[in-house]
Parts: C-alpha cells; structure tokens; sequence
C-alpha cells in the first residue's frame, strides 16, 4: 500500500472515531438534561431554536408534511421490495430452481432495465426502508410541534451550549497556577480520546476487493486495511496507560485551584479513579486468560468464532461495569464533585471552555468505556451468521449463504458496532437517574471490600476451568 492510501485511510478511520464521539457526546448531554428535566417535571432543553420568519410558517409546515408523506410511500415501496425479495428467495429453494440470493433481478426503470442480485435488492430495501421510515416520523414530529421555530427535537441545546461556553468568561482565581489550572482539562480530554485509537469497529478492509464477494476463510493478498486508528501490539495495555493519566487532570485540577472544595475534590478524585483502575484492570484478567491475547481484534475474532465474551464470562462483565461507572465518576459514584458537600468539588473554579472540556471529557470516558465493554463482552462489531462473504445460516446438511460484497460486510460490522455502543450508553443513562449517590466510604467499601475479591475469585475459577477443560 502506498503512502498515499495509507495517510487517506488513517484519515478517514480518524473521522469515523471523532464522528462518533462528535455525535454520541452532545446527543448525551442532551439526553441527560432531557430525562433530568422529566424527572423534576421542568421544560428541559427545548428552547435553542432557530427562528423562522412568520411570512414562512406555512412554507414549513408544508414542506414537513409532504415530506413525511413521501417517505412514508418509500417506506413502504421498500418493505414491498424487502417481502418480494424474501417470497422470492422461499420460492426458488422450495422448487429447487435457482440460487436464493444469487440469481440476478431484473428491475424495470421505464426504458431501462436494472440487473442486481437477491442479496442487493434485499439490502438496499432494508437499508433503504430503515431511512426512509425514521425520515418520515421526525417529519411528521416536526409538522406536528412546528410553532415558529427550528428545534430538532432539542438538539440545538448542545450546539448553543459549545457557543456559550466559547463566549463565556474564562476566570482563574488570582492565586491559582494559571498553567496547571489550564492544563487539567486538556489532560481531561486528550487522554479520554487517545484511548479510542486501538478499539476495532470493523474487520480488515481488502481495497482490491471492496466491490467483490470474498472468500469466508483463507488468506487474502493486496493492500489491507485494519479497521482501528491504531494497531497496536501491546493492545489492551494501551487503554489502561492512557485511561490511568486522566486521574492526573482531576487531581492537578483540584490542586490547582487555590480553593479548598476543589482541593477536596481532587483527592476525591484521585483516590476513586485510582482504586477502581485497579479493579477495572483485574476485571478483565479472565478476558485474556479466555481470548489468549491483549490485542483487542484477537478477542474480537475469538468472539465471532466461539460465542460473545459475556457468556463466559458474565461475572466479569458485571463487574467491569460498576468499576466503569465509577471510573466516570457518575452517579451513584460522583464523589469528587459532590454539589451538596463540595460545591462542585475539582470544578469550582473552572469556568467558560475549561469547564466545557472538562463535561465533554466525562461523556467521552462513557463513550469509550462503553466501546470497550461492546469489544469485550458483546463481540465488538461482529453480527449474528454475518461471515466475510455474507450472512451463512446452517440448516441441516445444507448451507445458504446470502453473499454481500465486502464493502456491505463493513458497512454492516460498523453499523453494529455503533448500536452495542448506543445500547450500552443508554444503560449507562438509566442507571444514573436510578441509584441514589453514595457515601465516599461507601464508594471505597464497593471497590475493596466488593469488587476486588470477586475479581480475583473470577480470575481462580477461570483458571480452573480452563485447566480442566485444556
């Protein structure tokens, strides 16, 4: 692979990760707020807005409801074409007349004539109905709370917050140390995204053969893509060194500060995130003593030859997310800010971007502990019978397989690795308005007393079980 290639594709694989962070954080915060709302029966994030002059109102609501309309008939134009392509599929193997997914479709276009395959013309529906369908139901929520302004639903709110964060004063006390008081939030977030680097969201791409069906198995020659920002032979290691820095930006926050509250916090802070790092990384010994390897698409590729990680090994699993939640410093573990006690703890002083960087580098530790939860326990990008030729279900002495070019098969594992990551963060979600907060020694009594034993005793049975079945 030229250089060339190589510095598009690490650009576009940096794009895929930030969109994604990029998306999932603002759309976090929003949702938060949104619930929070809910629960003390307020208005909530609804009033960012973009004005629409008055002259314009019936334009709008116009455009909104026609728009629905159409998508909905291409909503259900695409399911007619989904249960064509099925009945279609059923037909051929129960006469015994032809390749289910592989015989070619002839589809009329006025004078012209389109040649695609089963497996296509199933896809495109799928893919094509999905789109259109939620399409057609924002347009219709639009048509229907339409009063003069533009909200999306309150996604405005985020945007106008980034706004006023880049407007807003940045005060630092007179006797704090205006460089480490700086540096903390940028601690914050860097190392909160670094660590994204060696998660794989796909498998490898082969560029010579982006169009074609592969073969399931065996090797592959030509330029190969890995589906991660980095590759990196110390895997998993890499997570845990970079992860273990941000307790840094916490702690030399509240040092830095000059103000007692933030003092407090910062140790707070510093202590948690140490004592649940420790535990976080036992949680996950029994991972590797199963996988065999550090390398995150090792276990990945374990996952999609035996069975997802939770299933052998659910204790850990259980585990891993009550350290993860703590690692956060969410609630029911939100010790080191502590509003009733603290008044904000480590964040009392912080102010404008600072404190931006500082909220957006905690929704981006979720993000990416959520995405390595989905990578250890949940088969990171891997989907059900999806092989690299295409989807393979097993039925008796016969296979069908309903092959889908390459690019489809990434395009797939990607979509399926964002929705385990949503799914996770969603749970995240509730359980912060679920669990009431902690006490700091109760917080401490979960991670030593709790946690830890029943991490290391995970690790013994491991051991055993796989001594006595090796």
């Amino acid at each position: 692979m030229d250089t060339t290639t190589l510095v598009v594709a690490t650009l576009l694989k940096l794009v895929f990760v930030l969109a994604i962070i990029l998306t999932f954080a603002p759309v976090l915060i929003w949702a938060e707020r949104r619930q929070s709302a809910m629960l003390q029966d307020r208005l909530g994030p609804v009033r960012a807005a973009i004005p629409v002059p008055e002259r314009f109102h019936g334009r709008v609501r116009t455009m909104l409801r026609f728009g629905s309309l159409f998508h909905f008939a291409l909503a259900a134009v695409s399911a007619v074409v989904v249960l064509f392509t099925v009945g279609r599929a059923v037909y051929l193997t129960a006469t015994d007349s032809g390749q289910p997914f592989a015989d070619p479709v002839a589809v009329g276009l006025g004078d012209a004539t389109l040649t695609v395959t089963g497996t296509a013309l199933f896809w495109w529906g799928v893919v094509l109905f999905g789109v259109s369908y939620v399409a057609a139901k924002a347009l219709r929520y639009g048509f229907e709370t339409f009063r003069g302004n533009i909200t999306i639903f309150g996604l405005l709110h985020p945007l106008a917050d980034a706004v006023k964060f880049m407007f807003k004063e940045d005060f630092v006390p007179p006797k704090a140390d205006k460089f480490l008081h700086a540096l903390a939030p940028i601690l914050t977030v860097v190392t909160a995204i670094a660590t994204f680097a060696v998660i794989p969201f796909a498998d490898t791409l082969y560029l010579d053969y982006a169009g074609e069906v592969i073969p399931a198995s065996g090797h592959i020659a030509g330029p190969r893509v890995p589906m991660q920002v980095a590759s990196i032979n110390v895997g998993i290691l890499f997570v845990f060194a970079i992860a273990g820095t941000g307790v840094v930006g916490a702690a030399i926050a509240g040092y830095s500060s000059d103000n007692k509250y933030s003092l407090l916090g910062g140790l707070r802070a510093a202590g948690q995130m140490v004592s649940y790092e420790v535990t976080l990384g036992l949680t996950l010994v029994g991972c590797f003593m199963i996988y065999g390897s550090l390398l995150l698409e090792d276990m990945v590729r374990w996952q999609q030859e035996h069975v997802w990680g939770f299933l052998v090994q659910p204790v850990a699993a259980i585990l891993y997310l009550a350290a993860a939640i703590a690692e956060t410093k969410r609630v029911p573990f939100d010790l080191p800010e502590g509003e009733s006690e603290l008044a904000g703890g480590y964040l009392t002083e912080y102010s404008g971007m600072k404190f931006g960087m500082f909220f957006m580098g905690e929704f981006v530790e979720v993000i990416v502990l959520s995405a390595l939860a989905t990578t250890l326990f949940f088969g990171g990008y891997d989907v059900p019978f999806l092989e690299r030729n295409g989807f393979a279900l097993e039925l008796g002495s016969a296979i069908y397989v309903a092959e889908v070019p390459h690019w489809g098969v990434i395009a797939l594992q990607m979509l399926s690795f964002t929705v385990k990551l949503a799914l996770l963060i969603w749970l995240q979600l509730q359980i912060r308005w679920t669990l009431p907060r902690f006490r700091y020694d109760q917080v401490m009594a979960v991670c030593w007393k709790y946690i830890l034993p029943l991490s290391l005793l995970n690790i013994l049975v491991t051991g055993i079980v796989i001594l006595l079945v090796g």
